[in-house]
C-alpha cells in the first residue's frame, strides 16, 4: 500500500471517493437509539399515569427526592455534575428520581464492583516502580518529584529513566513511524483505538497485522464500539479473527439505559514487542491523516516511546484486554520484560484514567502543571469544556504573570460542542488567558506544555467526558527532547492560529450569554 496519500493530502479524492460509512454499524446505532427512547418514554408514561394520584406521592417524592439530593450533594465527585441533577429531581421529582435511579445509582453500584474485580484481577501485571529513579527526581526537582510521586502512590503509574521519546507533529509521519514499527515485530503486537474505520488507513495497517499473525506473531487488536459504530460492520471483528488476529469490541452496545454505557475507550495504544510504544489523538481512521473537505486540515500529534516505560501501557492494554473479554492465563514477564535503555533521555511517566477510580487523575495532573507553571503554559484541546477547579486555576496561573495560551479548533467536528467550548472563551478571557483557533482546519491534539521542561501529551480532551467519563492514557514528560520538540510545534501552530481574546473579554448579554449559561449547565451530560 502508498502510506505516502495520507502525508499531504495528494491521494484526498481517491480517498473520500472510497471511504464510506458502514450501513449496518449505523442501523445499529439508530436500533439502540430507538431503544433507549422506548425506555425514556416508559418512564415519562408513567409518570403521567402516577399523577392521578398526585396528592398521595407529592409528599412521598418530595421527601425522597430532598433525601437523594442531599447525598449526591455529599457525593466526592465534581459539582457541576451534581447541579443538571438536582434541578431534574427537585423540579420534576418522579421524572427525575426514576431516571437517576436507573442511570446513575445502579450504574455506580456496579462500577464500584467493576473497579473491584480490576484491582484484584490485575495485580499480577501491575509494573513496579524503581525507586532508585524517584530519589533521582527528587534531587533534581522536587515539585516534579512530587507530581511522579502523586501518579505512583494514588495511581500505580511508575515513572521511568530508562527511555527514549519521539514527537510527531502531525499524524501521518505518526502513521508512516508506526507502520514501520509494525513491520519489525518479532513476538507481540497490542493495539488499542477508541475509532477504528474499515477503510485505507487501517487497512495498510491490517495487511501488516494479517502478515505478522501468520509469521507467529501473537496480534491483539481492541476497539471501542460506540466509537467505531459507523465506521465498521459486525462482522468486523469476526473477520480479523479468522485472519489470525484477536480481535475485540470494548464494551458492547446494550440497548438499555446503564452508566457504563456511557463509559468508552479513548485510548489510543500500539505496544511492539514491549520495546516501542505509540500513543497520542489519533485514530486509525483516514480522516487523522488526511485534509477534508469540511473540516480542512485535520491536526493532530503522537508520541514515539522506546524503552523501559513501555511496560506502563503493555500493562493499560492487558487490563483493557481482560476488562473486555474476561481474565485470560498470562505469563506477565513475556510481555512485560524490562526493556531499559542505558542512555535514557529524561523522566517519562505513562499513566491512565479510569472512570471506575475516583481518583481523577488526568485532571490533578493538569492541575498541578498549572500550579508548577513559573513562565509559561501551553494547551492545544480539541474541546474546552472544563471544571470550575480548571478555570480558577488557569486564571490564577494568568493573574500571577504566567503566560496562559490555549488553541482550539477553527473548523468544528461537532457544531454544538463547537459552542460549548466557545461559551467558557469569555471567562478564561477575562482573567488573562489568551485564546486561540487554528485557522487551517480542526485540530484534534490533546497536550501541554509547562516552562519547556514539563509536558503531558495523550487522549485526554479538556472537556468532562475525558477527564470523568472515558477510559484514557497519557504520558506525562520531564526534561526530554520530546518536550522541546512540543514547545516548538506550539509555536509553529500558534503562528497558523487566529486570537480571538478580545473579542471574548467583555461580557456578552442578551440571548447569548442566556444560551452560554444552559451550554454550560448541560456541558457535564454531553
Amino acid at each position: 500500500m502508498d502510506y505516502t496519500m495520507f502525508h499531504d493530502g495528494k491521494g484526498l479524492g481517491k480517498v473520500r471517493k472510497k471511504r464510506k460509512k458502514s450501513d449496518n454499524g449505523i442501523l445499529r446505532a439508530v436500533l439502540v437509539g430507538i431503544s433507549l427512547l422506548l425506555q425514556v418514554g416508559w418512564i415519562l408514561l408513567t409518570v403521567l399515569k402516577l399523577n392521578r394520584y398526585s396528592a398521595v406521592i407529592s409528599l412521598f417524592t418530595e421527601v425522597i427526592a430532598a433525601a437523594v439530593v442531599l447525598r449526591l450533594y455529599s457525593r466526592n465527585t465534581n459539582s457541576a455534575f451534581k447541579m443538571p441533577w438536582t434541578m431534574l429531581i427537585l423540579v420534576l421529582p418522579v421524572m427525575g428520581l426514576s431516571l437517576y435511579l436507573l442511570v446513575e445509582l445502579l450504574g455506580s453500584v456496579g462500577n464500584r464492583r467493576r473497579c473491584r474485580r480490576m484491582k484484584e484481577g490485575n495485580a499480577d501485571i501491575k509494573p513496579e516502580q524503581d525507586e532508585k529513579v524517584l530519589a533521582g527526581l527528587a534531587r533534581k526537582d522536587r515539585a516534579v518529584y512530587n507530581q511522579a510521586s502523586y501518579l505512583w502512590v494514588h495511581g500505580e503509574d511508575p515513572v521511568y529513566a530508562g527511555t527514549r521519546t519521539e514527537y510527531h507533529a502531525e499524524a501521518a509521519k505518526a502513521y508512516c513511524a508506526l507502520t514501520d514499527a509494525l513491520e519489525q515485530a518479532e513476538s507481540f503486537i497490542f493495539m488499542e483505538y477508541f475509532l477504528l474505520e474499515d477503510a485505507e488507513a487501517f487497512n495498510g495497517i491490517r495487511e501488516i497485522l494479517v502478515r505478522k499473525a501468520r509469521q507467529g506473531v501473537e496480534v491483539r487488536l481492541m476497539y471501542d464500539d460506540v466509537g467505531s459504530i459507523g465506521y465498521v460492520d459486525l462482522k468486523f471483528a469476526k473477520q480479523l479473527n479468522d485472519q489470525g488476529i484477536q480481535c475485540r469490541a470494548f464494551n458492547p452496545v446494550l440497548p438499555v439505559l446503564n452508566l457504563f454505557m456511557n463509559n468508552r475507550d479513548h485510548r489510543k495504544i500500539t505496544v511492539i514487542d514491549g520495546k516501542v510504544a505509540f500513543t497520542g489523538g489519533y485514530n486509525l481512521a483516514n480522516e487523522y491523516f488526511t485534509d477534508t473537505p469540511h473540516r480542512g486540515h485535520w491536526k493532530d500529534t503522537g508520541l514515539r516511546l522506546e524503552g523501559d516505560a513501555v511496560r506502563s501501557l503493555t500493562a493499560a492494554f492487558l487490563e483493557q484486554w481482560r476488562m473486555a473479554g474476561g481474565k485470560e492465563p498470562t505469563d506477565p514477564e513475556k510481555y512485560l520484560a524490562s526493556q531499559a535503555l542505558p542512555l535514557g533521555e529524561g523522566y517519562v511517566q505513562p499513566y491512565t484514567d479510569s472512570p471506575l477510580s475516583q481518583e481523577r487523575k488526568a485532571e490533578t495532573v493538569y492541575l498541578n502543571l498549572i500550579g508548577y507553571a513559573r513562565d509559561h503554559i501551553y494547551f492545544m484541546t480539541p474541546y474546552l469544556i472544563i471544571t470550575d477547579e480548571l478555570c480558577r486555576a488557569l486564571g490564577a496561573a494568568a493573574k500571577r504573570g504566567v503566560d496562559v495560551r490555549i488553541i482550539t479548533p477553527g473548523i468544528p467536528d461537532k457544531k454544538t460542542v463547537y459552542r460549548m467550548t466557545r461559551s467558557y472563551y469569555g471567562v478564561l478571557a477575562a482573567q488573562g488567558v489568551r485564546i486561540y483557533e487554528y485557522t487551517p482546519g480542526f485540530l484534534h491534539a490533546k497536550q501541554c506544555v509547562c516552562d519547556g521542561v514539563l509536558a503531558s501529551i495523550g487522549t485526554s480532551n479538556l472537556d468532562y467526558r475525558s477527564l470523568y467519563l472515558h477510559f484514557e492514557n497519557d504520558v506525562f514528560l520531564y526534561d526530554c527532547p520530546a518536550v522541546e520538540a512540543m514547545e516548538a510545534d506550539f509555536r509553529e501552530t500558534l503562528a497558523l492560529s487566529q486570537e480571538v481574546t478580545e473579542g471574548y473579554k467583555d461580557r456578552r448579554g442578551g440571548v447569548p450569554r442566556l444560551w452560554d449559561r444552559i451550554l454550560r449547565l448541560l456541558a457535564p451530560m454531553m
